[in-house]
C-alpha cells in the first residue's frame, strides 16, 4: 500500500446532502467514508429539545465520534471522505451555541482546549466541499427527510449556521476548497455536475488512494 493518503472533507449545513455526496464518493473514488454520528447519537433529540441543556454533551460526543473515527484512518494510512469535519464542529455549532447564549462560556472554554489538544494528532483535509445552499432550500430538504427530532428546527438557525460557515470558507486556503452551489443539484440526476465535483477532486488531490 502507498504511504501518500488523502483526506476530503464535506462541509456544509445541515440538510446540504452531505451524507449523499460522501457515500457516492466513497464507491466512486475508492476510498473510506467516515459517517456523522446520528443514529447512535444519544443527545441529538434532547439538544433540539432543549438546545442550552444539552448544547456541551452534544458538542462533546460529535468532537469526540469524529476525532476518534479520523484519527483511525490515519493512523492506519488510508485515505478517506468524511461527512462534516472536525474544525466545523467548533468554528460553526459550538461558536453558534455559544454566541446565541445556548452554550456558556465556561463550557465553550473548556471545548475549545479539549478540541485544540484534539487536533495535534490530526492533520487537516487536503479538501474541503463545501455545500452551500438557501436557507429555503435547507429547511425544505430538513422537513422532507422526515426526522422526528428536526422537526422544530428554526429558519433563523439554519440561516445563523449559513452566515458561520460563510465566513468560515472565506478564511481557509482558497486552493483547499471547491464550492458547490447545491440549491439546484440533484446528485442522483445532474450526472454532468457530479461528474464535474469528481473531476474537480481529482484534479485538486491527485493522490486519492486507499
Amino acid at each position: 500500500m502507498s504511504n501518500k493518503f488523502s483526506q476530503i472533507a464535506i462541509a456544509g449545513n445541515i440538510g446540504a446532502g452531505k451524507t449523499t455526496l460522501t457515500q457516492k464518493l466513497s464507491e466512486d473514488l475508492k476510498i473510506n467514508p467516515i459517517f456523522e454520528s446520528v443514529d447512535d447519537n444519544p443527545y441529538l433529540e434532547l439538544f433540539y429539545d432543549d438546545m442550552s441543556r444539552w448544547s456541551f454533551n452534544l458538542q462533546i460526543f460529535f468532537l469526540h465520534k469524529r476525532f476518534s473515527n479520523q484519527l483511525e484512518l490515519i493512523n492506519s494510512r488510508q485515505s478517506f471522505v468524511q461527512d462534516r469535519s472536525i474544525y466545523e464542529d467548533k468554528e460553526i455549532f459550538a461558536k453558534n451555541l455559544n454566541d446565541m447564549k445556548s452554550m456558556s462560556d465556561i463550557d465553550w472554554d473548556t471545548y475549545c482546549n479539549l478540541f485544540n489538544d484534539m487536533i495535534q494528532f490530526i492533520d487537516q483535509p487536503d479538501l474541503i466541499i463545501y455545500l452551500k445552499a438557501s436557507t429555503p432550500t435547507l429547511i425544505s430538504r430538513i422537513k422532507n427527510r422526515k426526522r422526528d427530532f428536526e422537526s422544530d428546527i428554526s429558519p433563523e438557525y439554519i440561516h445563523s449556521l449559513n452566515i458561520y460557515y460563510d465566513k468560515w470558507i472565506s478564511r481557509i486556503n482558497q486552493n483547499k476548497v471547491l464550492v458547490v452551489n447545491t440549491d439546484n443539484f440533484n446528485i442522483f440526476k445532474d450526472h454532468d455536475k457530479y461528474l464535474d465535483i469528481k473531476n474537480s477532486i481529482l484534479k485538486k488531490v491527485p493522490n486519492l488512494c486507499r
